[in-house]
């Protein structure tokens, strides 16, 4: 143990003076306890290889699992409420559509009589002079069934009192038949009104004109003048937009040589060629789709047309032919100056 003269040194300097930090352990070096030799001296700590941490870094948040999974549920609850939801419209909506047609074709069913499709729209403020419809190609059995439709709708026609009825079908499969077409829609015409039948043109773009093309036996030949006149067009899509780029060109053309001068070309004027050369523009669309696809028809024919469909419809059917005339006749067409 240190004596009070040593620590009076070891406190104090000598003469004044501060003593050194080696004076300081010489000093204290002899009363330390010898080193231990057998034990191994301790490895130093390895320095950190990245760069010191900050202590003022921001401790790392803890994941939270289950507020993570609380989450993903009620994101799947929710998905799953909207689905229902939705689901269960669309199939009330199919039911009440389905049984709506099902009552029209029960109530308003024609017999093929024309006497009772006359009756059906005689209370009709207005019919359209010109309807055009709509048709699709079906896969299997897509042509027969085709024509069944357009004899039909042809025959509808013809009963309402409207003289033209125009058919677009976008593949072009009733412009390749058109003998065919005729004769299916002459023979559901016979059926409809026997003899006395309207007589029938049928007519497509860039192609000659079938005028009473149809045969009848002599003994059924009236000797009265058939009912009425039909004038069925069959159009595809390559009578839509591309007719109209052929105008556009040829009216192009005809300026740049100086037979027509710019401020000649109008709307009139186009009217007037599109009209000739595919068809006036329809009074009525009506389309048997469920939804509203043009799927390629004339655009510039459709600028001030009616077009009518009906919600989850996938048939050609009377009933929906029938309404289309009545919402027809109930709208307002207002036209600017």
């Amino acid at each position: 143990m240190a004596g009070a003269r040593e620590l009076e040194a070891y406190r104090r300097a000598k003469h004044g003076r501060t003593l050194t930090v080696e004076e300081r352990e010489k000093l204290v070096k002899p009363f330390l306890p010898p080193p231990d030799t057998s034990a191994p001296a301790p490895a130093p700590a390895p320095a950190p290889a990245g760069p010191p941490s900050r202590s003022s870094a921001p401790p790392r948040r803890r994941s939270r699992p289950i507020r993570r999974f609380v989450s993903t549920q009620l994101h799947l609850l929710l998905y799953t409420l909207i689905h229902t939801l939705f689901s269960f419209y669309i199939r009330m909506r199919h039911a009440y559509h389905a049984v709506v047609d099902k009552t029209l074709s029960l109530l308003y069913y024609h017999h093929r009589t024309p006497e009772l499709i006359a009756r059906d729209v005689q209370g009709l403020g207005r019919l359209p002079r010109h309807l055009s419809v709509i048709l699709e190609l079906a896969d299997d059995d897509g042509t027969e069934r085709l024509l069944d439709e357009v004899g039909e709708i042809a025959a509808w026609c013809a009963c309402a009192g409207i003289g033209t009825l125009s058919v677009y079908e976008r593949t072009g499969v009733l412009k390749s038949h058109v003998p065919a077409t005729h004769r299916a829609v002459a023979s559901r015409l016979h059926a409809y009104f026997g003899p006395r039948r309207p007589t029938l043109q049928l007519r497509a773009p860039h192609m000659p004109a079938f005028l009473n093309g149809d045969d009848v036996p002599s003994e059924e030949v009236p000797s009265t003048p058939p009912a009425s006149h039909l004038s069925l067009l069959l159009l595809s899509a390559e009578d839509g937009r591309d007719s109209l780029v052929d105008l556009s060109k040829t009216l192009a053309e005809m300026s740049q040589r100086g037979k027509l001068a710019p401020h000649d070309v109008t709307c009139e004027l186009i009217d007037a060629e599109v009209g000739e050369s595919v068809m006036a523009e329809p009074d009525l669309l009506v389309l048997f789709g469920p939804d509203v696809l043009l799927h390629g028809y004339p655009p510039w024919q459709v600028r001030l047309t009616e077009i009518f469909h009906v919600q989850d419809n996938t048939r050609v059917g009377y009933q929906v032919f029938l309404r289309a005339l009545h919402r027809f006749a109930k709208v307002q067409m207002r036209f600017g100056r």
